[in-house]
């Protein structure tokens, strides 16, 4: 998806090895800025893409792209890997062994391998296991965070290469869980914490490959070859991740200058591939997000669920997937259920008739009635107040940029005033959406630090992990949220800042397995779509084009991409 650029930082300085002699790992720079992009060499890849701007943290919503999953496949270590079809399987270059050792209390117990290690020799540990798992538990923004909610404790043993993780209720789903760990030693102290972690680069790896060079002003990131990976080492010296529009990608694949390129396209960009024919292979790859717009009851206004039945019953989804999609692969995504995704294993639709499906003027008049609100002058209002609401999407990322513009002229339209805000993503998932809710609402006027409150939020939703999981941490409560204190303020567990406690059980049931997902979901789909707060769009999907110039190259895993392979590609004829 698209950024908006920030200046480039430079990694200045080495970084001191841990316990090794092993040297320090190369010092991180922006090369000098040049329109003339560097020539192929023999064991060189070049790949195409959208853009390269950080930040590049894969476990937050605020750095989700394209170029953060292709750089966390390709530098970061996960316990578990997923196979071409989907299958996970325990990732060998890193561990030993992971397996459940008690179910009462349930336990897992991870062996890493021993000379497992960070890029300045600083050993992979339980530490790491443990930075990972207390951020995604406590911080606003992450991905998927509901079966690290439910992890008690995690003790050391064999001098940090083995890790036992305690849960406070049996977790199915352990296996989705300590992909991408992060080098704790050296992000847990770091100016801005975990906020501000890969905002601009890595401070170390753990992969086949290493960073060499990230150039935002050019538009490059160089990765080179490991030296100090202790696993099997990659079959080409370099890769190169290099941004162009449309035009420059198709141009680059007919010359062979790129080997493939994996862009978000419109239908522009999509026939602009499709004119290089059999020379190049297209493949479509879904993302693991979902362009959704959530109509917020932590909001002042939208609290009143005949208000947002109103809002809901003004808006053509039709003409919101047009705008998102824009005549690429993701118009063919139409997410039509709200936790199982159109490539997901088991997706079929949910949605009913009538709003959200298509608008309907009159129910969204009587509904707005119904909640006190009168027509004057073409504008609704209740008493001396009109009926107003604050749209934010991430800066200007696509397609939330678009769809946010649509989905302002349509409430406009139907006689509702807009207030449309693009902050930054990391300002969004991080601080406005997690404003505190006191008495189940959020300060709806500027806070202390001019924040506005959040009405209609047009974002990335995820649905790449586990369903279970992915329901639990869209549509849950954080632990004991439901039950706590409501004159306390408490951070939303979600971006829709829902937590409802009549559905809390049945969410519970399925995450834990003493329910299957299919029964929870046969009454909670109907409920969540007739609460008219999570409105799925489509979801996300991107382009993959091989051109002749590479082997080994697969498509990958769905959701995933084929980065994850990177360490067997070479040049020669696909």
């Amino acid at each position: 998806m698209g950024r908006k650029a920030a200046p480039v930082l430079a990694l200045a300085g080495a970084l001191l090895a841990a316990c090794s002699n092993t040297p320090p790992p190369p010092v991180v720079t922006a090369a000098p800025t040049s329109s003339t992009p560097s020539q192929p060499t023999a064991s060189q890849i070049v790949v195409g893409v959208d853009d390269v701007v950080g930040g590049y943290n894969p476990h937050t919503l605020a750095d989700s792209s394209t170029v953060t999953s292709a750089l966390s496949q390709l530098l970061l270590p996960s316990v578990f890997r997923q196979s071409d079809d989907g299958k996970r399987t325990l990732d060998k270059t890193l561990m030993t062994s992971a397996e459940v050792v008690s179910q009462v209390p349930f336990t897992v117990k991870y062996e890493i391998r021993p000379e497992a290690s960070w890029s300045d020799g600083a050993p992979i540990a339980t530490e790491d296991f443990t930075y990972l798992a207390d951020a995604m538990k406590s911080q606003p923004g992450v991905i998927e965070p509901a079966g690290y909610r439910l992890i008690s404790d995690i003790e050391s043993r064999d001098g940090g290469k083995g890790v036992e993780v305690t849960f406070s209720k049996p977790y199915p789903a352990w296996q989705t869980l300590f992909d991408n760990l992060l080098p704790q030693h050296l992000l847990k102290d770091s100016p801005g914490g975990w906020q501000a972690a890969l905002a601009t680069s890595f401070p170390a790896v753990a992969g086949p490959f290493a960073i060499k060079t990230i150039d935002t002003a050019r538009g490059e990131v160089t990765l080179q070859r490991n030296d100090r990976y202790w696993d099997k080492p990659a079959a080409v010296d370099t890769l190169i991740l290099r941004r162009s529009d449309p035009s420059g990608i198709a141009t680059a694949l007919r010359s062979g200058n790129d080997q493939f390129s994996l862009t978000r396209t419109d239908a522009n960009g999509l026939q602009l591939l499709n004119d290089l024919g059999s020379a190049v292979k297209l493949t479509t790859v879904p993302r693991p997000m979902e362009a959704t717009v959530l109509l917020r009851p932590v909001s002042a206004v939208l609290s009143d669920k005949q208000v947002r039945q109103g809002v809901a019953a003004l808006l053509d989804r039709g003409k919101l997937i047009t705008a998102g999609a824009m005549g690429g692969p993701a118009a063919a995504l139409k997410a039509d259920a709200q936790v199982i995704p159109p490539t997901g294993a088991g997706y079929a639709p949910t949605i009913p008739a009538g709003p959200p499906a298509a608008p309907d003027l009159a129910k969204a008049e009587g509904y707005f009635k119904a909640a006190g609100y009168t027509k004057e002058a073409g504008v609704w209002r209740k008493g001396t107040k009109t009926l107003s609401l604050v749209i934010a999407s991430p800066g200007e990322e696509e397609p939330y940029a678009s769809i946010a513009k649509e989905l302002s002229d349509e409430l406009i339209a139907g006689g509702v005033q807009v207030n449309t805000i693009k902050p930054e993503p990391r300002d969004l998932f991080s601080t406005l959406l997690a404003m505190p809710v006191l008495n189940g609402q959020q300060q709806a006027g500027p806070d202390a630090n001019g924040n506005v409150g959040v009405d209609i939020a047009v974002v990335p939703q995820p649905v790449g992990g586990d369903p279970a999981t992915v329901l639990a941490s869209t549509f849950g409560c954080a632990p004991d949220q439901a039950t706590a204190d409501p004159t306390k303020p408490v951070v939303p567990a979600n971006s829709a800042g829902l937590c409802d406690e009549s559905r809390q059980a049945s969410i519970d049931s399925a995450l834990t397995g003493s329910t299957t997902l299919a029964d929870a979901l046969k009454t909670l789909e109907p409920d969540l779509w007739s609460a008219n707060v999570v409105i799925p769009l489509f979801q996300e999907a991107e382009t993959l084009a091989v051109g002749k110039g590479i082997s080994g190259l697969t498509p990958g895993p769905s959701m995933l991409g084929p980065f994850g392979s990177a360490v067997n590609w070479t040049r020669g004829a696909s």
